[in-house]
């Protein structure tokens, strides 16, 4: 796979997995660390930003909508107030690359304009006709998860919080791989080149616990595709429902996550826990032979 600038970075997949830290700045973030307070919201995006970059985070994701099972759609809009001055923020503060979670053409569009730098979509582009071509014509990376939540498959447990129930796949890891696949392919059919994508399996989206389990298990065959892999197995509820823990005691779970996820490939992980996380990444590719930073 080829380097790929974002921002100042130059990622070289395969010499060392690199961090994504989560910025939710949502009110109902189902880990508990959502940054939406108001007029403070900026300046509490900021100090967690900086803690991040300061712990090793390579990249700082910015969200303004949950996507915890069940949760409900919020307008461009009131996304666009949400993250946009955070992402102004982060881009006059601190030097960092920053990816900008939204599947809606219209909030990337404003979100690059403010300083982000990358893409992450939730829909792998099905969801806005507009955000391939968009992308395109910017030049700018994106990232394709994954995806087939129905709200109606989400049960929720109040501890441990909502989970997919149901999920039918007639083959989970074949069926992702070519719904995968065809998301690349929207990519391609708007001028997006090969380099500029990077492939989420979607962990947590549409997907059981168990098959959860197996996909993380398994992720390494949707990386022999060629494209960089991110996994993003932080505190969701496989982890919870597993050890029988709510969100804010899935550290351990995720660490383990974490490890497995790169051992079977993983280039890039997203995380709630930047600075123990760190620690587990910089471990895990010390034994498997990575370059550590």
């Amino acid at each position: 796979m080829k380097d790929l600038q974002i921002g100042k970075t130059t990622f070289s997949w395969g010499s060392r997995t690199y961090i994504m830290g989560i910025l939710n700045i949502t009110p109902d973030s189902f880990s508990g660390d959502g940054l939406y307070q108001g007029k403070q919201a900026v300046a509490a995006a900021l100090y967690q930003a900086s803690r991040f970059v300061e712990a090793g985070a390579d990249i700082l994701d910015v969200g303004g909508e949950s996507t915890k099972p069940g949760a409900e759609a919020v307008s461009a809009e009131e996304e666009k107030q949400r993250v946009i001055p955070v992402i102004e923020a982060l881009s006059a503060n601190l030097d960092t690359v920053i990816s900008i979670d939204s599947y809606k053409a219209e909030v990337v569009a404003d979100a690059l304009d403010a300083g982000a730098h990358l893409v992450n979509d939730v829909w792998g582009l099905r969801a806005d006709p507009q955000l391939a071509p968009l992308v395109a014509a910017r030049g700018t990376p994106i990232i394709l998860m994954h995806n087939r939540s129905q709200p109606a498959q989400a049960e929720l447990r109040e501890r441990l919080g909502a989970r997919y129930v149901g999920v039918e796949y007639e083959d989970l890891i074949e069926d992702v791989k070519r719904e995968l696949m065809e998301s690349v392919e929207l990519a391609h059919q708007a001028g997006n080149p090969d380099e500029h994508i990077i492939l989420d399996p979607g962990i947590g989206f549409g997907k059981t616990v168990e098959q959860n389990l197996e996909l993380l298990n398994r992720c390494g065959e949707i990386r022999d595709f060629g494209y960089p892999l991110l996994i993003g197995p932080s505190r969701k509820s496989f982890i919870g429902y597993t050890l029988d823990l709510p969100p804010e005691q899935r550290v351990e779970g995720t660490a383990a996550a974490v490890a497995v996820g790169i051992l079977r490939g993983a280039d890039m992980v997203r995380v709630h826990d930047v600075e123990s996380m760190v620690r587990v990444v910089r471990m895990t590719d010390a034994i498997i032979g990575r370059g550590v930073n």
